[in-house]
């Protein structure tokens, strides 16, 4: 039944060829000649097939699990430096008519408070969000036909990409919102979205079909197979991502693999991002109703592998992790993360009462942006608000190859730095300016193509005089 090209969810997705992978992987998890060949293939940059990650994670050798970290920090640092792009979250809407038994905004939760933005509270809520320094936004919401219906998701994105405060401006609409049809994928492609992002939530169809008992989030078939209908409705860039703890984690990291395999076998072009959330306490939810939670040590471990097996992709951590969890797994692949978030229907622009929750997880990282930006760079990470490959048309195939080739690094490593220069002149508190110029002035000699650097010198001194939006 396994065929990575086949469009069918239950072929490129095969439970067969999951539970055969983790038996091989069982038996062969100590042979050191295999372990040895994974690694010497790793190193390659190329990725990994789903069998050999998964023997990977089985194996229980400390030793074997340093020399996976040690390689997927270099893998790291060879796609994507050190530099980490930052967004927030905007939840537009909780109406929901899915059953999602792991999820507060499930159709049966009478009690937590149903909210909607109008375009007035989006005009609110961005310019909050522009007056912390954001750039790039992912729209949230519910599943829901009559609140939240295509047209009110292409408003907002409408709205979004016409506000302008002062310096301000969102210039990457990135979209989280349920399955569709070919047609309405085509529809948000013309809104220019970003990445669309769809979380599989598990790839284990018999779960699947138990933690989603109503709603059109049911059929496993036509939400695994999104991607499938996103791509032919000419959206370049896609994003996956399961959320861990539903159902073992051995299982979802080898559906997810064999998801990206799928992507590039069928579209010549994988995931542009994974993203990895455990999940969280929230309204009507406790993690302990779960029975396959994992631990820190798992947890790092899994994005380290995520890193070796696809090395191309951009990987994606939120404020559901704490400091110390996003710490420690920044350098084994993480290369986006969120900052001064608010998981709430609104609450940028005005906190929300405590009597009126709307989010969908608490919060672990409950840090400002600010905070989260002078953090990065006082651990020599450079925070980027860029867009440039978006709005330049690098999306798709052609941000992979430069990607795969190394040469995104021309582009990459300069918008960066004139993206943080904007931050630090219009946004950043005195001490996060000044460690922030340090760390620019740093950067600028870690830049080896004078042309460039002379470039990026001489766009460094407009936006210091007080012009705007630059980009390679």
């Amino acid at each position: 039944m396994y065929n990575p090209r086949s469009l069918r969810a239950e072929e490129f997705i095969s439970h067969e060829e999951i539970i055969e992978t983790l038996s091989y992987a069982r038996q062969h998890k100590g042979d050191r000649s295999l372990i040895a060949e994974i690694f010497a293939k790793a190193k390659l940059r190329k990725g990994l097939h789903h069998r050999e990650a998964a023997v990977l994670l089985l194996n229980e050798d400390t030793d074997v699990t340093q020399q996976l970290y040690q390689l997927a920090e270099q893998l790291k640092q060879d796609f994507y430096g050190n530099r980490i792009v930052i967004f927030a979250p905007l939840y537009v809407s909780n109406y929901c008519i899915n059953g999602c038994t792991y999820c507060p905004y499930h159709a049966r939760n009478h009690h937590i408070t149903r909210k909607k933005l109008t375009q007035e509270d989006i005009v609110r809520e961005v310019t909050a969000l522009q007056d912390m320094g954001h750039k790039r936004l992912a729209i949230e919401a519910g599943e829901d036909p009559v609140h939240n219906p295509i047209s009110y998701i292409l408003e907002c994105i409408d709205t979004i990409y016409h506000i302008h405060h002062k310096n301000g401006s969102i210039r990457r609409v990135n979209v989280n919102i349920a399955a569709t049809t070919e047609e309405e994928y085509h529809m948000l492609k013309e809104a220019k979205i970003g990445t669309y992002i769809l979380f599989q939530e598990t790839y284990h169809k018999e779960s699947y079909e138990k933690l989603h008992p109503t709603g059109p989030k049911h059929d496993y078939a036509y939400h695994t197979e999104a991607m499938d209908r996103a791509m032919a409705g000419g959206i370049d860039d896609v994003g996956l991502g399961v959320l861990f703890g539903l159902e073992s984690y051995p299982y979802e990291l080898v559906g997810l693999l064999m998801h990206a395999e799928h992507l590039e076998a069928v579209h010549g072009v994988g995931p542009h991002t994974i993203s990895v959330p455990r999940i969280k306490r929230a309204d009507d939810i406790d993690p302990d109703d779960f029975d396959n939670g994992i631990d820190d040590d798992i947890f790092a471990k899994i994005c380290a592998l995520i890193r070796i097996s696809v090395p191309y992709t951009g990987m994606i951590i939120s404020t559901r992790e704490s400091k110390a969890v996003r710490e420690r797994v920044l350098p084994l692949g993480i290369s986006q993360i969120s900052g001064g978030s608010c998981t709430s229907v609104g609450g940028y622009d005005l906190p929300e009462p405590e009597e009126e929750n709307s989010a969908q997880f608490d919060v672990s990282d409950k840090r400002s942006l600010d905070e989260v930006v002078r953090w990065l760079m006082e651990m020599n990470d450079i925070p980027s608000f860029c867009t440039a490959c978006y709005r330049a048309g690098r999306t798709g195939d052609r941000f992979m190859s430069f990607c795969k080739s190394g040469e995104i690094q021309n582009f990459c490593h300069p918008n960066a730095l004139i993206t943080l220069q904007e931050y630090l002149e219009d946004y950043a508190s005195p001490e996060t300016k000044r460690i922030g110029q340090a760390l620019i002035q740093q950067q600028l000699g870690g830049i080896s193509n004078r042309q460039v650097r002379a470039k990026t010198e001489a766009l460094l001194k407009k936006i210091a005089e007080g012009e705007r939006d630059f980009r390679f």
